[in-house]
């Protein structure tokens, strides 16, 4: 079975990521969405709360599971025997970074290959900071993430701005 883990911080979900793990869909028989804690990067939304967010999120997906993993992403492909890890370039600054990255998991373990994958249009624009920082000021978010993740939004983030 050819297994593709897309790994991020997913903090939180949002439309451009679902995308992603669409198309992703049709190269690879499974999918784990592999969230990281990341807790360098001070996420908004704890690890449980984007857990949750991203399995409602897929609820529809049968061939998607998703799971927290921590340390080395190399190693947590070798554990899942998968095939390749997934990245998604919207733009040319992604590039340089992504290309780092499957840079050195590839000085890690030449076995993992990255797959890139681009976005369709419409979401080429979008990140999970961006989403957060026009809902940090009160912003409409909804169009661009899952149900759960703008009622996260409604129910998190305002009571702060009160």
């Amino acid at each position: 079975m050819k297994l593709g883990i897309y790994p991020g911080t997913f903090d939180p979900i949002t439309n451009g990521h679902i995308d992603l793990i669409k198309r992703s869909l049709a190269l690879f028989e499974q999918v784990i969405v592999a969230i990281a804690p990341s807790p360098h990067k001070h996420p908004l939304f704890d690890v449980k709360n984007r857990l949750e967010m991203i399995k409602e999120s897929l609820s529809g997906f049968t061939r998607v599971e998703v799971e927290v993993f921590d340390g080395l992403l190399v190693d947590y492909v070798r554990k899942k025997n998968a095939v390749a890890v997934i990245r998604g370039l919207r733009a040319v600054s992604d590039f340089e970074y992504e290309l780092q990255m499957a840079l050195m998991n590839r000085k890690l373990d030449s076995n993992i290959e990255t797959v890139f994958l681009m976005p369709s249009e419409e979401y080429s624009y979008l990140t999970s900071t961006i989403v957060k920082g026009v809902a940090d000021y009160g912003g409409d978010v909804s169009e661009l993430v899952p149900p759960i993740v703008w009622k996260y939004f409604q129910e998190n983030v305002r009571k702060k701005q009160k």
